[in-house]
């Protein structure tokens, strides 16, 4: 806006300037040639009188040096002509002289005085050509033509002048434009400023940002509607915390009451379970049918009480010093895995982290591979920098695109066919939360025909603060769901033996 204000200051001045300078320009040129033709034409009726006619050349010569004494005060320079002949006195040799011929055919058209501006190296002259008609009785034609030619330096430093004044007096027009300029600007964009700060505090959480309204224009009207949207996001946000806030209560009340019964019934199918083999066939079947039911609901209990305290913020670390390929290996072991997956781990790779989170995260990775990707399946440990890199590989049909946007989302599954399955959806998202606990990042890549990779960076030292686990911005690429392996801790004791 500055720029602007001073852009067109300079602009206006420029072309008061130039106005002025042609209006004035064209006025001291015009008077200086009409105060020379009235001056000839006087010096012409008191002295061309007594002229003879037709006169001689020294007649003529004559004339032309009392014209010239008489026009000492303008400094000019007189040349007479009769009948178009040549010039008395003859110019100079070498001058090329200031009367044209295009000046005396003009003389002999107009038969009046005619005045010329000519160029020349040494400055501007005018030239004033002038008929002399009194010298006979009948007032015929003489044929007779004065030229008196003179100097316009004086007329020209003059205008120099006036463009000096011009020049100097447009500097002070622009800077004192910038005055306005910087009220104007400073009018407009303090609001603008305003509400760009109140926008960023908002942007930070600052919900309660609102900003003062002044005057009662346009911008005005807008930071007006700028406190109608904070107002209204306000609203919205602090309604939406509350329902979010009830619903982790529901679900964390609702597991915590169900855990108990649950573990109860457990106990019990599982005791049914042993004794399936004296039962008839039916009676076997069903009893085995709820016995899987329960533990499903049980682990979906357990994994509802786990993301609930990621929720709450409630879940913490218990860190130790750990070798990842030594965690690995008592993972994929505790499962019964180790036949069933390649490992290519580095050795003497040593991590500050949580042993059981850990171990959680790893297990849900392996299972869902193992159940719903290809074999083989490979787990591959490696450092990069100050990061420790581990990447669950399957050689399954790979995922869709459009699956793996979705792939940690709770209670997501890839297949929408699939209505039931063995794990309750929430693995991922869990195995996410753990990770993302550890300061670390859980990303999937997938290729159709190739599988699909799940891989996991960790930091060799969490950081102090846990970063919030609902955060979803450093989670890279997305992936599926292809169900889920045991979440968490909770959930091996309600296995039987064998499972474990």
């Amino acid at each position: 806006m500055v720029v602007a204000f001073l852009l067109v200051a300079a602009f206006s001045a420029l072309i008061t300037s130039a106005l002025t300078f042609d209006k004035a320009r064209d006025a001291i040129l015009d008077r200086a040639e009409s105060a020379a033709t009235d001056e000839l034409r006087a010096q012409l009726d008191s002295r061309a009188a007594d002229l003879p006619y037709p006169p001689s050349s020294e007649d003529l010569l004559r004339l032309t040096v009392l014209l010239d004494r008489a026009g000492t005060p303008r400094g000019w320079r007189t040349h007479v002509s009769y009948q178009d002949g040549p010039l008395v006195p003859a110019e100079a040799p070498g001058d090329p002289g200031v009367i044209t011929a295009s000046l005396r055919s003009a003389l002999l058209r107009e038969n009046g005085a005619v005045a010329q501006r000519v160029t020349r190296p040494g400055g501007p002259w005018l030239v004033v050509g002038m008929p002399v008609t009194h010298t006979r009785q009948d007032d015929a034609p003489t044929r007779i033509v004065v030229y008196a030619e003179m100097s316009l330096r004086g007329e020209q430093a003059d205008i120099h002048a006036l463009v000096t004044a011009a020049r100097y007096g447009a500097i002070p027009a622009v800077a004192l434009a910038l005055v306005p300029a910087l009220i104007a600007a400073a009018h407009v964009l303090r609001p603008v400023r305003r509400l760009r700060a109140g926008a960023h505090r908002i942007t930070e959480g600052a919900l309660d940002t609102r900003i003062p309204v002044r005057g009662n224009d346009e911008l005005a009207d807008l930071i007006t509607t700028f406190n109608t949207m904070a107002d209204t996001i306000e609203r919205d946000a602090t309604e939406r915390r509350r329902l979010e806030a009830g619903a982790r209560r529901f679900a964390a009340d609702v597991s915590h009451e169900l855990r108990t019964p649950l573990a109860a019934m457990v106990a019990v199918t599982e005791v049914l379970d042993e004794d399936t083999a004296h039962l008839d066939p039916d009676t076997s079947e069903a009893l085995r049918l709820v016995a899987e039911e329960t533990r499903k609901l049980a682990r979906m209990v357990d994994d509802l009480m786990e993301i609930s305290r990621f929720d709450a913020g409630a879940a913490i670390l218990h860190t130790d010093e750990v070798d990842v390929a030594a965690a690995v290996r008592r993972t994929l072991r505790a499962r019964g895995w180790s036949d069933r997956v390649d490992t290519e781990l580095a050795e003497g790779i040593r991590v500050v982290l949580d042993p059981r989170r850990f171990d959680v995260a790893l297990a849900n990775l392996v299972g869902n591979a193992l159940r719903h990707g290809g074999s083989p399946v490979r787990v591959e440990l490696r450092r990069a920098d100050a990061r420790v890199v581990l990447d669950i590989v399957d050689h399954g049909p790979g995922i869709d695109p459009a699956v793996l946007a979705h792939i940690f989302d709770r209670f997501y599954k890839g297949d929408s066919a699939r209505t039931r399955s063995e794990g309750s959806g929430l693995g991922l998202a869990i195995a996410r939360e753990n990770v993302h606990l550890h300061g670390g990042t859980l990303r999937a890549t997938t290729a159709p025909g190739e599988g699909t990779v799940f891989t996991i960076e960790l930091p060799l030292v969490p950081p102090s603060t846990p970063p919030d686990p609902r955060r979803l911005d450093d989670i890279g690429t997305h992936g599926t769901d292809h169900d889920d392996a045991p979440a968490s801790s909770g959930e091996i004791a309600h296995r039987r033996p064998e499972d474990q």
